[in-house]
């Protein structure tokens, strides 16, 4: 018989404890649910007063994508730092593949965040990352992170 983790789970005082990132950079808002070493659920609420707004696009406001994958690049370093080995390292965007829009992201949506590691080889970690809405997939992509 197989001992079952319970997940961890962390609020946005405890998110900064794990990554560097601050406001306004700083784009997960909880992580609901992280087993580590092997996956992550977190979300973060899309509001209208976001200064990302002011530019894209004025009177037809969306989420830019690449704030998108930041963020599944942000939870997905979250869950390598609560990895007992990368403790208290910092985790780089290394690369990118198969990146896929889907849906617009606009104020007042929550987007949730999945990423699962599929290889994880010394200092060098891939995921793969879902962002959604209401079930709908937003954007998907394989990211590569390196533990420094």
């Amino acid at each position: 018989m197989t001992e079952t983790q319970t997940p961890l789970q962390f609020n946005i005082m405890e998110i900064m404890e794990l990554i560097p990132h601050r406001f306004p950079f700083l784009l997960v808002d909880r992580i609901t649910e992280c087993i580590p070493g092997k996956y992550v659920k977190g979300y973060k609420n899309i509001t209208m007063n976001e200064d990302v707004f002011n530019g894209h696009f004025p009177g037809n406001p969306i989420f830019p994508g690449v704030m998108m994958v930041e963020a599944l690049a942000q939870i997905s370093a979250g869950m390598v730092m609560t990895m007992p080995e990368y403790k208290g390292k910092l985790a780089l965007f290394a690369g990118i593949d198969g990146v896929r829009f889907k849906r617009v992201v606009r104020p007042g949506d929550k987007l949730e965040f999945y990423s699962e590691i599929i290889k994880l080889r010394g200092a060098i970690v891939k995921t793969k990352c879902v962002a959604s809405v209401e079930g709908e997939i937003a954007v998907e992509a394989e990211l590569m992170c390196a533990i420094q």
